[in-house]
């Protein structure tokens, strides 16, 4: 009986203890909580993917149908918007746009178009973008009415350098460093007279720097070159642009005058495939005679500029010449371009040109076995080897200008100083 009356006192006591235990939390819930703390949450929980609008030329275009294309030839305008609906009434609209507001004569192959159109069963078209080079661009709004904006994009220049030895050829120099043909062109020219770019030395160096334009960080082209210098069979040569009013030239670093008065080649730089000679073998005729000319291998298509300002005295076709242009340029030099697959409009006997304009474009027209470019030079009468042919320099520094340009001229030098040349035996290992 002890025992049973120990058990029977020891469980009352649990029991009083766990319910003063119960008390005690319930009073420190009520403490701390206030009424309706614990109520149903009557707030229901949701959810959603957020979409960030995807936006082109102003326009959020999610959920759209958008067509990135180029025109192609012979396209109008309407041709772009064929598969497409556009109300009949913004079709008169567009008849009636002013050549002001955009000449439709402009839309050209190659071209970017893009087409935004509903999802809708008639693909009804909302705006059609029309870019007629990298920087600009035409917005025509087509959903309620007619609305044709014109855009801008931003162009930044950036100063860019570069610097090279001569391997096995300036092309394939040019390949490895991965320099446009536009900045190679416009080196080439620099330097025309001064050196024969077709038969540059192993071991020759240059080192330029120049202007790049970029929009929304692609390559559009190559502004001003800044500075240059080339050394060629252990000659070195300076390029300093300088404007002495009437636009900028390049001069040597003593203020001569770098340009002539006749660029030096009728294409931009490429292959000489047969120079000037009295006896050469004519590649149709099979038989030895004088070729009074020198031949540039060129795609065809490729465009043909005239060497200097003149006027035009022959632009035809014969059996032998094929397409060809002929300039006088002045009392004493006289130039002629043979072979061309197609004479640029405009070019026709007493039409002024001025130097550099296309004038036609490379083909294999008449007494040819492929593309390329015939280029004939006549001084005072006679024919002679352009490549050759010495021609008076352009004006150089004048004095009242010399001490600008011996200003310029030091600071060139300067920054071409900064540019590191790689080292011949370095840069031409596995050549």
């Amino acid at each position: 009986m002890e025992l049973w009356k120990k058990l029977l006192v020891g469980g009352g006591i649990g029991i009083v203890l766990l319910l003063a235990g119960y008390w005690s939390m319930d009073y420190l819930s009520q403490t701390y909580h206030r009424a309706g703390d614990f109520a149903k949450d009557s707030v229901t929980r949701q959810e959603r993917e957020i979409v960030k609008p995807v936006v082109l030329y102003g326009m959020a275009v999610n959920n759209l149908h958008v067509v990135e294309d180029v025109v192609k030839r012979n396209q109008r305008f309407t041709d772009l918007l064929q598969g497409y609906h556009v109300s009949p009434t913004i079709q008169q609209q567009l008849s009636l746009v002013p050549r002001a507001t955009f000449d439709f004569r402009r839309i050209s192959a190659n071209k970017k178009f893009t087409l935004i159109a509903e999802k809708d069963s008639l693909r009804s078209v909302r705006a059609l973008v029309y870019e007629p080079n990298p920087i600009d661009y035409f917005i025509f709004h087509l959903k309620d009415s007619l609305h044709v904006e014109e855009g801008h994009r931003q162009v930044v220049t950036l100063e860019k350098e570069v610097a090279g030895v001569i391997g096995s050829s300036l092309s394939e120099t040019i390949e490895k460093l991965g320099i446009s043909h536009e900045l190679t062109n416009r080196f080439v020219d620099i330097f025309a007279w001064q050196v024969d770019f077709q038969r540059l030395q192993k071991g020759d160096r240059f080192k330029l720097f120049y202007e790049e334009q970029q929009v929304e960080g692609q390559t559009i082209g190559i502004g001003k070159i800044q500075g240059v210098y080339f050394n060629h069979a252990n000659h070195p040569y300076y390029a300093v642009p300088f404007d002495q009013g009437e636009g900028s030239d390049y001069f040597d670093e003593g203020g001569k005058s770098l340009r002539k008065a006749l660029l030096k080649y009728p294409i931009e730089f490429t292959r000489i495939s047969s120079r000037y000679s009295l006896n050469r073998f004519h590649p149709v005729d099979k038989v030895f005679r004088a070729h009074r000319g020198t031949d540039f291998a060129a795609p065809t298509g490729t465009p043909i500029r005239t060497v200097g300002d003149g006027i035009v005295v022959e632009a035809q076709y014969n059996a032998k010449n094929g397409n060809y242009v002929k300039i006088r340029h002045n009392g004493t030099y006289t130039t002629q371009y043979l072979h061309m697959s197609k004479i640029a409009s405009g070019m026709k006997p007493g039409a002024r040109v001025r130097q550099g304009e296309t004038i036609g474009f490379v083909g294999s027209t008449g007494l040819a076995t492929g593309p390329h470019l015939c280029y004939r030079f006549w001084r005072n009468g006679v024919q002679v080897d352009a490549l050759r042919v010495e021609l008076p320099p352009s004006q150089p520094v004048k004095e009242e200008f010399i001490h600008a340009f011996t200003e310029s001229m030091l600071r060139v030098k300067k920054r071409l100083d900064l540019i590191v040349l790689p080292e011949p035996p370095l840069a031409l290992a596995g050549n």
